[in-house]
């Protein structure tokens, strides 16, 4: 150590003399500022580095708190997000219960005007089988339905009872092409036969070649087939071509079979027709007397 000392002891030297040199300096007084030259030294020599300590604790602060109102900003965003959902929802939900209100008062003033008792009923499936338009219901033998009994919706009729269930119905819809319609044009009264064609529209057979039909023309049902009553509404005429025989019609059905909701089940045309608004039979026309009756009334 000694020898260290020795060997480096001009560097030692100095190092003292610098030392002294500051002690003194440390003592003289700043004329001009009243300030002890140390102090100035002090402040020359630590004001970058308090300059930078305070700008990066105030950026770590800033950081902090943006940080924190950021985090607060994405809290409230969530639970508005949360809200805005619910109250879409909730006027989904809203909205679904007026057009079910409107589809329902519709039924109902369409179930009124009719002259004969008809059953209402709810969709509540479709048949899975394929190649086989058909839906069910949820009314069946409990509620007094039979086979082959019409099915109609306020724009239209939709089909027939093809199979009854203890509280379900299988109606086969016009547009199944072992379907059949009794039907006729409305205005010129011309008669045919209306079967499905599997895509929603159906075919009108049997009409002449020589029979005026016209695009548009509407569709009602002739009653001829002894399941749907007389003069309900079938479809509109869409195309019209001439054929070997008998003219290539086809009809848009006037009922929107792929958004049924709620029908209406009918009975046969002839118990029908004797049945006032609201079910009550109707009272029956005195037959005129024949003329055996006559002849045994004058003896």
């Amino acid at each position: 150590m000694q020898a260290f000392v020795w060997q480096h002891g001009p560097f030692f030297v100095l190092v003292a003399v610098l030392v002294a040199q500051l002690l003194l300096l440390s003592f003289q007084i700043n004329r001009n500022h009243h300030m002890r030259l140390i102090e100035v030294w002090t402040i020359a020599i630590l004001r970058p580095f308090q300059y930078s300590v305070g700008g990066v604790v105030g950026s770590t602060t800033r950081a902090w708190s943006n940080f924190w109102h950021l985090r607060s900003a994405q809290k409230d965003n969530q639970q508005l997000r949360a809200e805005l959902m619910a109250t879409r929802y909730q006027l989904q939900q809203l909205s679904e219960q007026a057009a079910e209100a409107e589809r329902l008062r519709a039924v109902l003033d369409f179930k009124k005007r009719l002259p004969f008792h008809t059953v209402a009923a709810e969709v509540i499936a479709s048949s899975p089988g394929v190649g086989l338009n058909a839906i069910f219901i949820d009314k069946g033998s409990d509620a007094g339905l039979t086979a082959d009994l019409a099915v109609i919706a306020p724009n239209g009729i939709v089909g027939k009872i093809l199979a009854v269930f203890p509280h379900a119905a299988q109606v086969l819809l016009m547009s199944d092409p072992s379907s059949g319609v009794g039907c006729a044009l409305e205005k010129s009264r011309v008669q045919g036969v209306l079967k499905g064609d599997s895509r929603n529209l159906c075919r009108l057979n049997y009409v002449m070649n020589g029979e005026t039909v016209a695009q548009g023309d509407l569709v009602v049902t002739s009653g001829l087939d002894q399941i749907y009553p007389k003069g309900l509404p079938v479809g509109e005429v869409v195309r019209v071509e001439e054929g070997n025989i008998y003219k290539n019609i086809v009809v848009k059905p006037a009922a929107e079979l792929d958004r049924l909701e709620t029908v209406l089940v009918v009975p046969n045309p002839a118990s029908a027709e004797q049945l006032a608004p609201g079910g009550a039979a109707a009272p029956s026309k005195p037959s005129a007397p024949n003329e055996q009756t006559r002849r045994a009334k004058s003896r």
